[in-house]
């Protein structure tokens, strides 16, 4: 024999091994080195039909136990082992080498179906919309399951029939001589798709895809507290899958428009509210417009502008997990202007007790400031 290595040795097994541990070496050592995971490489080649030597002895209890009593030279003068591929005992010991036991012959193969499209549809909403909710209603295109053929794509009155190429099992068995054995490969039927079977006659509604393009009126509720960039997944809401795959997802994606007043953050709404000098000073109490309604405020003495203070719960609805964000009042004291003669004279009063000099000058106009400035001269 040209190849003398121990059969042991070659699967990586103990002379005790089983059956069981001798096939699982097996499977191990012919997908490394199967021709087909490494093209052009010779070592690999030869590797392989060592291992296919190796396990056409040992998985023959006869030959296995000539083996152990006589050695290499025992096969060769009784049963003129051909060191070539081993006998793999039918189509599915090729799947057990690359898929394990059983996992590639399930009678029809792949199935044609296919799952339907996801879609997407944008909603543009105000923030008052955002923060109640609301309901949208727009126009959709989409595959939608055949109502004659159940979405199977064959006519009700015909009855499918196995595939005449694969004979109904889906798969066809491809055979390549080579200098170093025969190589078999499985693949799925070309005319059935791996279906096994094919239908007589075609759904006419459908055209046999099971499907067909409508377009129709849809309405979604979107619910309160969705903010910009946010979406909502409609399971089983997209397009038709073929064959009676399963149909995909409708996706709503959320755009928010800008407020006059309110800027948001997360579930925060933010703004600004101007208050009065002497209101600031004194303190009081004034209105601040919400996002649904309006709330009392009570404003400290002595506030200063930009102030921060907080509505609790009068923000945006938190549509993930619920409850409310704050609404976070910023005060802007507010300068008055067009001062009256009283009020500028009281004003004056309020400096001067407290020690503050006015310039009178500021009081002036352009004119009588510009006179001043060269009678100084």
């Amino acid at each position: 024999m040209a190849n003398v290595s121990d059969y042991y040795e070659t699967l990586g097994v103990d002379r005790d091994a089983s059956q069981s541990a001798i096939k699982s070496a097996y499977r191990r050592l012919a997908r490394q080195h199967h021709p087909d995971v490494n093209p052009d490489d010779h070592t690999s080649e030869l590797r392989f039909k060592e291992i296919n030597e190796a396990y056409q002895v040992l998985s023959d209890p006869e030959k296995r136990e000539m083996y152990d009593r006589y050695g290499h030279e025992g096969l060769d003068s009784t049963f003129g082992t051909n060191p070539g591929y081993a006998d793999f005992g039918g189509l599915g010991d090729i799947f057990d080498i690359f898929f394990g036991a059983g996992e590639a012959r399930s009678g029809r193969g792949r199935s044609r179906s296919e799952r339907g499209q996801d879609l997407r549809y944008d909603v543009t909403m105000t923030l008052e919309q955002a923060y109640h909710g609301m309901d949208s209603t727009f126009t959709l295109t989409r595959q939608e399951k055949c109502d004659v053929c159940s979405g199977l794509g064959a006519d009700p009155a015909s009855q499918p029939q196995n595939c005449s190429t694969c004979n109904g099992t889906g798969q066809v068995r491809q055979q390549q001589n080579t200098i170093f054995g025969t190589q078999i490969r499985i693949i799925a039927c070309p005319k059935c798709h791996g279906e096994g079977v094919t239908e007589s006659i075609p759904c006419a509604k459908c055209n046999g895809q099971g499907r067909f393009t409508q377009t129709s009126e849809k309405t979604v509720h979107i619910p309160p507290g969705m903010d910009t960039g946010m979406r909502m997944r409609l399971a089983g809401e997209g397009g038709a899958g073929l064959k009676g795959g399963p149909s995909g997802d409708l996706y709503i994606f959320s755009h928010v428009q800008q407020h006059d007043i309110f800027e948001r953050k997360g579930n925060d709404l933010w703004c600004n509210v101007p208050v009065s000098f002497p209101l600031a000073a004194l303190g009081g109490v004034i209105d601040v417009k919400t996002i649904d309604g309006s709330e009392k405020l009570n404003v400290a003495a002595g506030s200063q502008s930009g102030e921060i203070y907080t509505l609790r719960h009068k923000g945006m609805p938190d549509p993930n997990h619920g409850g409310f964000g704050d609404l976070n009042v910023v005060l802007k004291i507010v300068t008055p202007t067009n001062l009256t003669e009283d009020q500028k004279a009281l004003l004056k009063q309020f400096a001067e007790l407290r020690g503050e000099e006015i310039n009178e000058a500021h009081e002036k106009g352009f004119f009588e400031r510009v006179k001043d400035a060269f009678s100084s001269l």
